[in-house]
């Protein structure tokens, strides 16, 4: 049995691919630092580190990415 994931969740990892296609591949620390870096759920950088706000809906999105991308190119 796989995981159920929200329909948001599917929704913004499928639209960053589709916006930004050459940004994403199969490489989880990417994915997860392109959305954070794509979307709103990053915060501000404080002594040379990104304050995360929303981290677990950030991995995630960045999880889901991961797995499409993966599907998709055959990688």
């Amino acid at each position: 049995m796989g995981n159920i994931r929200q329909t948001y969740i599917k929704r913004v990892a499928i639209e960053l691919i589709r916006h930004y296609p050459e940004d994403f591949n199969g490489d989880f620390a990417n994915n997860k630092a392109k959305v954070l870096e794509l979307t709103d759920l990053g915060g501000a950088i404080v002594d040379g580190k990104q304050q995360v706000h929303f981290k677990k809906l950030a991995n995630r999105i960045a999880g889901y990415a991961t797995r499409y991308v993966k599907r998709k190119r055959g990688t």
